[in-house]
């Protein structure tokens, strides 16, 4: 399954990629930081031998993850969401881009551009973006039971379905499901949602982020929450799951790749950049990992098979009822946290 195969070679990838590319003691390096199984890797080894720079790649699991790590380490590309890119922005984490030296930046679908976590497009390049759902197996699941978030609590699936082992998601589809705002400040509604979490503890084999790449294909589990484009591979994986987005909404999110401001090979980054946003590139990047994709150009060749497809390419109406995460103010992220310390207990 390309999937398993994936996270076999994500583990030898700092070994393979080390094997060839630029000398990292010239500074040809550039230090890459993303989401796990969010990129063809073969693309890592063409663009080492196109340019001469070693690719160092590293993968999180979570936005809240990746910005505790950049505020320690330094990275020269990331690739975090809207509303972690808009934290990052308002905290001066993160560096203005030069465009002209991004000259593929103009290829961007600009319906992705100037949105509210970057309303200036100064600091981030959009990489790709989605909506989550729910993805399920048909051949032990009832139709009559799909279409809500509700299905993850449902006592009939007690033990086979699973919740995001991370706050900002897994809180979200809570509060949609209980009729709230994904981004609300009301800590009453956020007390709600993590007492809906708390109380589903029994029905959820689990928390978790990648685990469920393999544990869905694999019938570990047979329900989970999920991002669209993992759901494309996973369908790949197989064929008796599918997915859908609940009726009371979901979030439409956009992954964007940004330079932090203590980058150390930023002329570097710029070139991984451009390289991403390349027809050739992204187009190779949107096959391999299912998702969907803001260069203009590779939509426009995708066959009508995949374009129509509410699942590679969420609808309008999923898009234009669904939310956005949004920075929320610095209380409410700490009350969060002290949610989801409870709920992990």
């Amino acid at each position: 399954m390309k999937k398993i195969f994936a996270m076999i070679l994500a583990a030898l990838l700092a070994l393979s990629l080390a094997a060839c590319g630029g000398d990292a003691s010239t500074g040809e390096v550039v230090n890459v930081f993303n989401w796990g199984e969010y990129i063809d890797t073969d693309l890592l080894r063409q663009f080492e031998e196109e340019t001469g720079i070693k690719v160092v790649y590293n993968m999180f699991e979570t936005n809240e993850g990746l910005y505790s790590r950049v505020q320690s380490e330094s990275y020269d590309v990331v690739i975090p969401s809207d509303y972690m890119i808009a934290r990052m922005i308002e905290e001066d984490m993160l560096q203005p881009l030069n465009f002209d030296n991004i000259p593929n930046y103009a290829l961007i679908d600009e319906k992705y551009l100037g949105l509210e976590f970057d309303p200036e497009q100064k600091y981030s390049v959009p990489y790709t973006w989605g909506a989550v759902g729910i993805i399920y197996n048909t051949r032990e699941v009832d139709e009559a039971d799909i279409g809500s978030w509700d299905i993850l609590w449902n006592p009939k699936y007690a033990g086979q379905t699973a919740m995001f082992d991370n706050s900002r998601d897994a809180l979200g589809l809570t509060l949609k499901l209980l009729g709230y705002s994904q981004n609300t400040t009301n800590k009453d509604e956020l007390r709600a949602a993590a007492d809906k979490i708390i109380a589903g503890k029994d029905n959820f084999q689990g928390f978790w982020m990648d685990q469920i790449l393999e544990k869905l294909p694999n019938e570990e589990i047979l329900i989970a929450p999920y991002y669209n484009g993992d759901a494309v591979t996973m369908m790949e994986d197989n064929p008796d799951l599918s997915f859908y987005i609940p009726k009371e909404g979901t979030n439409v999110f956009v992954d964007a790749m940004c330079i932090p401001k203590n980058a150390k090979n930023v002329e570097n980054a710029e070139k991984f950049i451009n390289f991403m946003c390349s027809t050739e590139a992204a187009a190779a990047n949107a096959d391999y990992i299912g998702y969907s994709s803001p260069q203009r150009e590779v939509y426009e060749q995708q066959p009508d098979e995949v374009k129509n497809d509410p699942i590679h390419y969420p609808s309008e109406q999923t898009v234009e009822e669904g939310e956005v995460f949004i920075n929320l103010p610095e209380d409410i992220n700490e009350y969060y946290n002290e949610l989801w310390t409870e709920i992990l207990r």
